[in-house]
């Protein structure tokens, strides 16, 4: 039976806004339920795939505005394969839904299971662990194509927390674009559509000065707009975002992930992501998030 947690009405007048949330266990879906409760959504943990709009409909007759849905493999394969055709029919109607995909690399996934010492929902007798993780990826890949995926390999729980937030604090309509910083060493994010790499150019972090900075600090920033190669890439990337986002948006994208790498993902790929953000905000919704600065 699905667990239901209620706060009361939410927001204000306008559409009803649906966050529906869904991904690997061991992901975080409970602290992001948990954070959407926190901010007055009606929530409703581990709802069968099937009764999703049924829930929604008699939600929207009782007054409710703001409701957060959590739906995953422990509603099991059958209704499982319903969800990507009740997004879609939701989506139809006038309702501001958003799907936010939780994901994770197998072996911290399989690090979390064996720290928590939990059953994963796929476990029996026959399946090891990594193998009930890549039979549960499998299952939620129809679901994957129209969701806002975040990677919380990385990442702490308080930065799961505010990505949440800012996620569900976005506007309702067209295409969000968000760019990503992240170091190389740390391995490349799983959410991310684009991948760009700034490791070519000079490194800030050489410089005892701007070593313990970021590149969010103006010192950094007049460090890389000395560097014309900075400026040139930062064109390039600027310029292929903008010629190729009227396709992603034709493929009914509502989310495009752009992450810029470098080393260790402080300075360099911070000063990118900071720069494009400020372009492309007069145009799109835009989110930013830094991966290694843990915001």
């Amino acid at each position: 039976m699905a667990e239901i947690r209620e706060l009361g009405l939410g927001g204000g007048p306008g559409p009803m806004r649906v966050i529906l949330v869904t991904g690997m266990s061991g992901s975080g879906k409970s602290v992001a339920l948990a954070v959407l409760e926190d901010v007055g959504y009606y929530c409703v943990d581990n709802l069968p795939a099937n009764l999703l709009g049924e829930v929604v409909d008699f939600l929207a007759r009782t007054g409710y505005l703001r409701v957060a849905v959590s739906v995953d493999v422990r509603s099991g394969p059958a209704t499982l394969r319903e969800l990507p055709d009740s997004i879609a029919d939701l989506r139809q109607r006038q309702i501001d839904l958003r799907v936010l995909f939780l994901d994770a690399k197998t072996d911290t996934l399989v690090k979390r299971f064996s720290e928590t010492r939990r059953r994963h929902p796929l476990s029996d007798e026959t399946q090891t662990l990594p193998e009930c993780i890549a039979a549960e990826r499998q299952m939620l890949q129809g679901v994957l194509a129209q969701a806002h995926r975040i990677d919380t390999s990385d990442l702490s729980t308080n930065a799961l927390r505010a990505w949440v937030k800012d996620f569900a604090g976005l506007p309702g309509v067209g295409m969000t674009l968000l760019f990503q910083s992240f170091g190389f060493k740390h391995g490349i994010p799983l959410d991310a559509d684009l991948v760009f790499d700034a490791r070519c150019l000079p490194n800030p972090h050489y410089d005892p000065v701007l070593r313990p900075l970021t590149g969010r600090d103006r010192q950094v920033v007049a460090f890389m707009e000395n560097i014309p190669d900075a400026g040139k890439m930062l064109s390039d990337i600027t310029r292929f975002v903008e010629s190729w986002l009227p396709c992603y948006v034709r493929d009914n994208r509502s989310y495009l992930t752009v992450a810029i790498g470098c080393t260790g993902g402080r300075h360099r790929s911070v000063y990118f992501v900071e720069m494009l953000a400020r372009h492309f905000r007069t145009t799109l919704p835009v989110m930013v998030r830094h991966r290694e600065l843990g915001a």
